[in-house]
């Protein structure tokens, strides 16, 4: 890519802020969204995602906190068919590409009779923009840009670079809170854990103590009666 000097480059970009919303679809190929949920035990939460044709879907869960960190999960077509099945994980990642139709992906917490489960996904569907024709309409705008001696589409695709690694920056950092979340969750309770059977000890070594002392004192105790 040739350089190009300042002040082109922001005149082309303000060419660019002009041009009606058809050219702003280009700048939206992904939607990211995360979502954390308790699923009491002995229960089954089911979401639903609208997807289009050719695009794709990625799908990232984590248990966060309950007893085994585990919990089964759905993942099912527009057609009822099974794309994926985890049986007891606590965490995994699946990218499928779609057609259209609902999507359905279900977190079965049914083989748990005590145990809530606190569960966080994240859904990232790209391709997710209007049609081929409808993005490309933009470039009927470009007309008299040559003045400029410069491409928009350089300058599109550019942008659109930086959107894809901030967006990827911004999913790095809810994937590292949400580990974080799970990972304070296991410390505390094993802190809990810890305090716990540190009290049943102290409260066995007592008792064995008092138990000590009382046999002790009864073998030197006198059991003989004195006569008159």
């Amino acid at each position: 890519m040739v350089p190009v000097p300042w002040p082109r480059l922001l005149f082309g970009c303000l060419a660019l802020l002009l041009l009606p919303p058809a050219a702003a679809a280009e700048f939206t190929p992904s939607l990211d969204s995360d979502f954390t949920f308790t699923l009491p035990a002995g229960r089954k939460e089911c979401f639903y995602q609208p997807m289009r044709k050719e695009a794709s879907l990625e799908l990232e869960y984590q248990v966060l906190d309950g007893a085994g960190l585990d919990v089964d999960f759905h993942l099912l077509s527009p057609k009822g068919e099974t794309l994926v099945f985890d049986e007891r994980k606590s965490d995994g990642v699946h990218t499928v590409e779609t057609e259209e139709g609902d999507y359905m992906f279900c977190f079965d917490n049914t083989f748990s009779t005590i145990s809530e489960k606190v569960i966080f996904f994240e859904l990232i569907l790209d391709n997710m923009g209007e049609d081929g024709q409808d993005q490309e309409d933009w470039k009927k705008y470009v007309t008299g840009t040559d003045l400029l001696d410069m491409k928009l589409e350089d300058i599109l695709e550019s942008i659109n670079s930086v959107k894809t690694r901030l967006s990827k920056s911004v999913q790095i950092q809810t994937l590292l809170r949400a580990f974080e979340a799970r990972d304070r969750n296991i410390q505390e309770s094993n802190f809990d854990r810890v305090n716990f059977w540190s009290m049943v000890n102290l409260g066995v070594m007592v008792v064995v103590s008092a138990v000590q002392v009382y046999m002790l004192k009864s073998l030197f105790e006198d059991k003989r009666k004195s006569r008159t």
